[in-house]
């Protein structure tokens, strides 16, 4: 039986272990999969012991994605640009190879959607390490990124880094109000403090939003926010949670699973839950 784990502080919350259970049980595979507590002071000797255990791989969450990067002997490119992975893969040889699923992801569930159409106008709100993740396999899809982000150099300092994959730019607030977008992705954290970026209704509407953290029925502070101005298209990430986990299932397991019937379980038991 192959062993797994999600690593995070805190990890308690985390939906990892039970979707990986729904995928092992999707595709026949007999898979071990926990959540690992990690330490502060002791991460990186707590992976390396877990490899050395004869694990086979293991999902990384907040706040080690950086230290696990580090971590890792080989990266893919989207990795590297992202400078934090989210999961290790244990090779032959013993190395650890690193890759970022986010990204891969978040574009699976915008095509699930059928909101990942060619050349359009995207607005990423944030330019923190869950932007970084995403932004080279959004340009890979051919989209058109405009970041904003409250400190305007690190939007720009982010536009540059990923400017020869695609077409990107940063803008500040007074030009952010005057123009309009296909899709707005919230990439910042300030839903955890109940908070949210407060664009215009003129902004907003006509848009489909994306916020990249979930919430039962969808309740994020800022989908809250997005339907109190008329916004009719709008998404959590709860998508892009399963679907980057498929594409990490895939990496150790050599089979991408479906999303749709474990999302739709997700959902129907965050609900029994609530």
């Amino acid at each position: 039986m192959n062993q797994y784990a999600v690593w995070g502080n805190p990890i308690a919350q985390s939906k990892s272990p039970r979707i990986h259970q729904l995928f092992g049980e999707l595709t026949q595979k007999n898979i071990s999969y926990e959540a690992k507590l990690g330490d502060e002071q002791a991460f990186e000797q707590q992976i390396q012991m877990f490899f050395q255990q004869g694990a086979k791989g293991a999902n990384i969450t907040a706040p080690f994605k950086e230290r696990a990067f580090k971590l890792a002997d080989l990266h893919s490119e989207g990795c590297l640009l992202a400078e934090a992975c989210n999961t290790l893969k244990k090779l032959d040889d013993g190395r650890l190879y690193a890759e970022n699923t986010d990204g891969a992801g978040l574009c699976s569930d915008l095509a699930r959607l059928g909101w990942l159409a060619e050349k359009q106008r995207v607005l990423i709100l944030g330019a923190g390490g869950a932007t970084k993740g995403v932004l080279f396999p959004l340009l890979k899809a051919n989209q058109q990124i405009t970041i904003y982000n409250r400190t305007h150099e690190k939007a720009v300092e982010l536009a540059e880094k990923f400017a020869k994959f695609g077409q990107i730019q940063a803008a500040c607030w007074e030009e952010i109000i005057q123009s309009k977008f296909d899709l707005i992705i919230n990439a910042t954290s300030l839903g955890l403090q109940g908070k949210y970026v407060e664009l215009p209704q003129s902004v907003l509407v006509g848009s489909s939003v994306y916020d990249m953290q979930y919430a039962v029925d969808m309740s994020t502070p800022f989908l809250n926010y997005a339907r109190s101005q008329g916004v009719e298209k709008y998404q959590d990430g709860l998508g892009m949670l399963v679907g980057q986990a498929a594409e990490s299932f895939k990496l150790w397991e050599s089979v991408l699973p479906e999303v749709e019937p474990v999302l739709v379980q997700l959902q129907t038991e965050m609900k029994k839950a609530k």
